[in-house]
């Protein structure tokens, strides 16, 4: 009668095998390569900020124009822009993260087993009497071959593989702009600029009088020809282009233009830059 035992070898190999995957390793790598990833676009969009559209002067960061020059109003005025609105500004991110795992563990294993056996036996019994001169002569013989042969043959054959694959799909693309950066550009948009070629020079009010006073006053700004409000640059100059001292004509800088009082009557002009405006003081 023959027994046969349920071999559990491969169930066993193939769970310790599953089990051996490292699947911390395997599904966590990618995910740490996308933080990576996304940290290595964001200092590509900080260093491309700083490097294009931002320039160091005097210990500070400034945005940086575009300038250029047109006609406006049958003359020449020059448009000043900042580079960062009218460059687009790479803001790469990781949108979607896919794995696909799949792993294929096969554990196979075969047993035979054979038997045989043989028994032999051979027996053999003599007898022989006779009498001989009133005696009795007897004789006996008897001789027995046992032979037993037995045979056993087993065989066991066992295969194990374990096969995994991943696939990973990455999408990636143009990302919505932070909100303080889309802050900083409106405020970069509202400082866009129409400066004239030779700067502007105005005069709130060039026909003034005294009336019998001690003074009389007028508010001159001034916008140079980079479009910056320059009151230092303001000058009160008399008939002969000569700049007039503070008994006659007192300038004082009030951001972001300048107060010009005027003490004695007379015809004058403001100065600054390439720009000159002609003023009228009377009695």
């Amino acid at each position: 009668m023959e027994n046969h035992t349920v071999d559990t070898t491969p169930s066993t190999v193939a769970t310790n095998a599953l089990q051996a995957i490292p699947f911390g390793h395997i599904i966590g790598g990618p995910l740490s390569a996308c933080v990576d990833a996304q940290r290595e676009a964001a200092l590509t969009t900080v260093n491309f900020i700083n490097e294009i559209g931002l320039t160091e002067k005097d210990g500070h960061k400034e945005a940086v124009y575009v300038k250029f020059q047109y006609r406006k109003n049958g003359k020449m005025a020059v448009l000043s822009i900042p580079l960062l609105t009218i460059v687009p500004i790479p803001y790469l991110a990781i949108r979607d993260i896919s794995i696909a795992f799949k792993a294929n563990i096969s554990a196979a294993s075969s047993t035979s087993d054979s038997q045989s056996s043989s028994l032999k036996q051979d027996y053999a019994v003599g007898v022989s009497g006779g009498v001989n001169f009133g005696f009795v002569k007897a004789s006996a013989s008897f001789s027995a071959n046992i032979s037993s042969k037995k045979d056993s043959a087993a065989t066991r054959d066992s295969k194990y593989s374990v096969e995994y694959t991943m696939d990973i799909n990455v999408s990636a693309g143009q990302d919505d702009m932070p909100a303080g950066m889309a802050k900083v550009l409106e405020l970069l948009n509202e400082s866009v600029d129409t400066v004239d070629q030779k700067g502007e020079l105005q005069v709130s009010n060039s026909q003034l009088a005294l009336n019998g006073g001690s003074s009389v006053g007028t508010y001159i700004t001034y916008k140079n020809q980079e479009g910056f409000y320059e009151p230092e640059a303001i000058k009160i100059v008399d008939e002969n282009d000569r700049e007039v001292n503070d008994s006659v004509c007192k300038v004082t800088a009030d951001d972001p233009g300048a107060i010009c009082m005027f003490y004695k009557a007379g015809a004058y002009s403001a100065k600054a830059g390439e720009r000159k405006m002609v003023i009228v003081v009377g009695e």
